[in-house]
């Protein structure tokens, strides 16, 4: 159970956000690193959800991270936004401002958050993001100095879930117009996205009709529920379907094919993160081997908020008044 008194902790305390496009999370520890409590909202892409709500999820957040009691005593806040700049600068300052927070602030992006979070919180090096979207980064002195991918689900997030989730549906359309075997990934995606339709014995006439269905199902969403298709392809790959396995290879591949771009140097660090390469991603083991070559040291860390409260807490000692 938290304590209501700061006498437990060793000020200041730090809090740090990671806000992406799936959820905002939000860490709050003191100054020798115990954690005081932890929270999460709704999505915090700033570019893709509206300021209100974007308040609201952040405000959520850190409602849950910093007991009331306690709230005076945060001296650095640090968020990392997928997006947004300015306007997640303003949402958070408007959010801290609403559970009563008063201390130093800085945002950074996503990718930044993301390196710090690897041992040692490390300033210059190399990001990698890979869940619902994809992106790398070259990091210098905490800020991005190169970006490659993060081009969103229609134009890029090449190996990202987006990708996956296209290539799962892509691959059902093709097995029921008898271009690709029906295998275990073709069963998977259809009795998730037409339940009961999906049958390899319909004829041709009938399979006609399944694509259109198929085809209508998929522009009625919103792009998210690709990624969302993207764990099917996972369990397939379990189930020992070979084209699933190839499509995972696939995306480690593109994805150290990206690190690539950024003209990486042996034994610099590499920080992967995301739902794909997070600790125990189902992309994890393959980018490994498929960055081998590069030399690098890789570290995977399961979201930045680490980073976030790494930087939180630097920031914090920086600021007038703390010890």
């Amino acid at each position: 159970m938290l304590t209501e008194s700061i006498d437990q902790y060793a000020a200041p305390l730090a809090v740090g956000i990671d806000a992406g496009g799936t959820r905002v999370r939000a860490r709050c520890e003191d100054a020798e690193g115990r954690l005081v409590g932890s929270g999460h909202g709704g999505p915090g892409n700033a570019l893709s959800v509206g300021r209100p709500t974007l308040v609201r999820n952040l405000e959520q957040a850190l409602a849950q991270a910093v007991p009331e009691p306690l709230r005076r005593a945060v001296a650095g806040v640090v968020g990392g936004f997928a997006g947004g700049g300015g306007v997640a600068e303003d949402c958070l300052a408007e959010a801290l401002a609403g559970i009563g927070v008063d201390a130093a602030v800085r945002t950074y992006g996503d990718v930044e958050v993301a390196c710090a979070a690897g041992p040692g919180a490390p300033a210059d090096g190399l990001v990698l993001i890979a869940g619902t979207g994809a992106v790398a980064a070259r990091i210098a002195g905490r800020r991005t100095v190169r970006v490659v991918d993060g081009d969103g689900w229609l134009l890029g997030d090449t190996g990202s879930g987006f990708w996956l989730g296209r290539q799962a549906l892509s691959s059902a359309l093709r097995a029921v117009d008898g271009r690709a075997e029906w295998g275990p990934l073709v069963t998977l995606v259809l009795d998730r996205v037409v339940p009961g339709l999906g049958d390899p014995s319909l004829d041709w006439t009938d399979r006609h009709r399944l694509k259109q269905a198929i085809a209508t199902w998929a522009y009625a969403q919103r792009p998210v529920v690709l990624a969302e298709l993207s764990p099917l392809v996972v369990t397939a790959a379990d189930r020992g379907d070979v084209w699933a396995r190839q499509l995972l290879d696939e995306a480690a591949r593109q994805l150290a094919e990206t690190v690539g771009v950024l003209e990486p140097v042996p034994s610099e660090p590499l920080v992967v993160t995301g739902g794909l390469l997070g600790p125990g991603g189902p992309l994890g083991e393959r980018l490994l081997e498929a960055v081998e070559p590069l030399g690098l040291a890789c570290s995977a860390v399961p979201d930045g908020v680490g980073g976030a409260v790494a930087l939180a807490r630097l920031l914090a000692t920086e600021s007038p008044g703390t010890s």
